[in-house]
């Protein structure tokens, strides 16, 4: 799996996002672009403790746990999966605000590469530095092949 501390990935994801007009059509899913956009920031500010999530409860918690590796494996997600309730985004947004946060928050993102401790995921738990750079890039590149670039 590829990982958004990696240069080359993280060049790609920055290019492929470059791809993105207001116009850009979903291939699936209920988001428009702008709207998209606007979700793909929360886990990465999730990670650098920026948006802070409740932790869910005992059950949920084990629930998370029997499919944390999805978050950063290779299998790709597949499309219409559920949005957990603090990642919806059903407001209008403006593209190109989105579009230029999102950007600086990979950046901010990319630039933690050499970090080595981080902060428990609240649903998941603990994550390793390298498979938090998995997940992110899974995550954008998932959503970014939902608008087709």
């Amino acid at each position: 799996m590829k990982s958004i501390f990696d240069p080359a990935t993280f060049e790609e994801l920055l290019g492929r996002i470059e791809l993105l007009t207001q116009d850009t059509q979903p291939q699936w899913g209920k988001m428009d672009v702008a709207q998209m956009l606007c979700h793909c920031q929360y886990p990465l500010e999730v990670a650098m403790g920026k948006k802070v999530l409740k932790k869910p409860g005992a059950l949920m918690r084990l629930l998370y746990k029997s499919f944390k590796s999805a978050m950063y494996n290779d299998k790709p997600w597949r499309k219409n999966l559920n949005t957990p309730k603090e990642y919806k985004v059903v407001s209008d947004k403006d593209f190109s605000r989105e579009k230029e946060k999102l950007k600086a928050l990979i950046l901010e993102f990319h630039q933690l590469r050499e970090k080595t401790h981080w902060d428990p995921h609240p649903s998941f738990g603990h994550f390793t530095h390298e498979q938090w750079g998995m997940m992110q890039f899974k995550h954008l590149d998932h959503h970014l092949k939902q608008f087709g670039v």
